[in-house]
């Protein structure tokens, strides 16, 4: 069976950050049913398909945060981002990950441009905003020649006989890296609250609208709740 460079998008895919990054929906375990089932699972009943009394069990559920019967259901992504969004992304731990590794491989190298920049904000050291007037495109090409350099460095050093473990440290933080990101429904739901959030950093916001886009044909009726709320899923 031939191979697939990880770098490559699935099929059920998004693609964020002006086309530059991506993620896909890889796999999936469960249904709402499930979780309607695993709320049941006392009275040693099964239901096959939901029906008006589910759903509103299932609304029920995560308006008063009896989150257990969400954790049945369980997705596995795969994310393409820079290497920055990543360490964002890896402070959810109740996330399992796994990820292309420069100590291997040196192939597909790629790097994050934002396609606009944004000025730190005068009263949040960890915020920035947004600015119309900003003449952003030499300072962009300022960021595009630092990520080559780092690049041409890196592949100077492999070169010269240097290990891969090592010359890595010179890539830059716009480096873009692909892993696999696998969670539960109640966990992940947690993590779109905090990462699709007007304080969430505008590069990982971008991956958790892409997530509510390819989770939302499975849980509708989560989906629904949460539009009900004034949320866009």
């Amino acid at each position: 069976m031939a191979l697939t460079h990880v770098n490559v998008p699935p099929e059920n895919h998004v693609k964020v950050l002006d086309g530059q990054g991506w993620v896909g929906l890889i796999d999936t375990l469960g249904t709402e049913t499930t979780i309607v089932n695993a709320a049941r699972v006392s009275f040693g009943k099964i239901r096959q398909e939901m029906d008006e009394r589910d759903v509103a069990l299932l609304h029920y559920l995560i308006e008063n945060r009896h989150t257990s019967p969400l954790e049945h259901i369980v997705f596995t992504f795969s994310v393409h981002c820079p290497l920055f969004v990543r360490g964002q992304w890896h402070r959810h731990r109740t996330w399992s990950y796994n990820e292309i590794s420069r100590r291997y491989t040196e192939i597909d190298m790629e790097f994050y441009v934002p396609p606009k920049l944004r000025k730190q904000a005068e009263n949040n050291r960890q915020a920035s905003v947004a600015c119309e007037d900003f003449d952003d495109a030499a300072l962009r090409e300022v960021i595009r020649a630092q990520n080559e350099q780092s690049l041409k460095t890196y592949e100077s050093l492999l070169a010269a006989g240097v290990c891969r473990e090592q010359a890595r440290g010179v890539l830059s933080q716009n480096m873009m890296v692909t892993f696999w990101g696998t969670v539960d429904l109640s966990n992940l739901i947690h993590f779109l609250e905090l990462r699709d959030s007007e304080h969430a950093q505008w590069e990982i916001r971008e991956y958790a609208k892409a997530i509510k886009k390819l989770i939302k044909p499975v849980v509708p009726h989560v989906a629904e709740y949460y539009e009900s709320k004034g949320e866009v899923w």
